[in-house]
């Protein structure tokens, strides 16, 4: 496959309902907020549901979760360790020859980078290797400031009998949602020059496009129950160079969400430029 051949650039509106969308709302983990009161989901917990979503699709993940391992490995140096394994001996010590096989072999290494633990050895000078990916994606924010509902809970069963055969302090808990409905937006972009490094082609792009529009499928927990999270539209522009045609700030400006989460592009702010507008899941 050849390397992406235009610059991307996308914008993500989010709606989130009465839900905490950060983790386990049973563990005291408060939806997080800015210093001014907006809403904050952090772009590592964007890149964990993108890889969620492409591992879904079959694609080859390095960065898995415990509970979603497809291979056994147990740790991120384990997974690396196996694959290196398998390449010839003398090819283990070529530096580049590695990045490459560790780019082609892991879809998210070549989309967002990675670094590797590699062992120093008399034949090799380096003893990390770090691959700079194309695809950086910010955190999502509230458009308006959020209010955060505290509901103390209390389990129906003790999790220990006690020796009165009362309550135990374990079932008593707080319980952390974001209040009513609110749209959450994040932005993002695709580097031509990285790509063309790690090897990041345009199939690659439409399957980051393609996780983007459903990042909520298949994630269901107590903390986000089913449909309360749901990605309303997905802007994609491609440019017609690899350069691209405008900053990445400036597309990022063009874009306004209404209250619904519905997205308008301003075109007399960026005239020539492509855009898609995609329906989330």
């Amino acid at each position: 496959m050849t390397s992406l051949q235009h610059k991307i650039d996308f914008a993500v509106s989010i709606a989130v309902v009465n839900t905490n969308p950060n983790g386990d709302p049973l563990n005291g983990n408060r939806p997080r907020t800015t210093s001014d009161g907006y809403g904050e989901i952090s772009d590592v917990a964007l890149k964990r549901k993108i890889r969620n979503r492409l591992q879904d699709a079959g694609e080859t993940i390095f960065v898995q979760m415990d509970e979603r391992s497809d291979d056994g490995a147990k740790s991120l140096s384990d997974r690396f360790n196996t694959f290196l394994k398998t390449l010839p001996k003398d090819v283990q010590k070529q530096k580049q020859a590695v990045y490459e096989r560790v780019c082609k072999q892991w879809l998210d290494v070549r989309s967002f980078g990675q670094v590797f633990a590699f062992k120093k050895t008399k034949d090799v000078d380096e003893v990390s290797l770090g691959v700079r990916g194309p695809v950086s994606i910010q955190s999502a924010f509230s458009q308006q400031p959020i209010a955060i509902d505290d509901v103390q809970i209390t389990k129906s069963v003790n999790s220990e009998t006690t020796d009165k055969g009362g309550k135990s302090s374990d079932t008593m808990g707080m319980k952390y949602r974001v209040s009513g409905r609110n749209i959450y937006v994040t932005y993002g972009s695709v580097n031509t020059q990285l790509a063309e490094k790690t090897g990041f082609s345009d199939e690659d792009a439409d399957k980051i496009k393609e996780a983007l529009t459903s990042l909520f499928d298949n994630d269901e927990s107590s903390a986000r129950p089913a449909g309360s999270m749901q990605v309303i539209d997905v802007v994609w522009f491609t440019h017609n160079s690899k350069s691209g045609q405008y900053s990445s700030a400036k597309v990022h400006r063009s874009v306004s969400f209404d209250d619904r989460g519905h997205a308008t592009v301003s075109e007399t702010d960026i005239p020539g430029l492509h855009y898609d507008i995609i329906e989330g899941h």
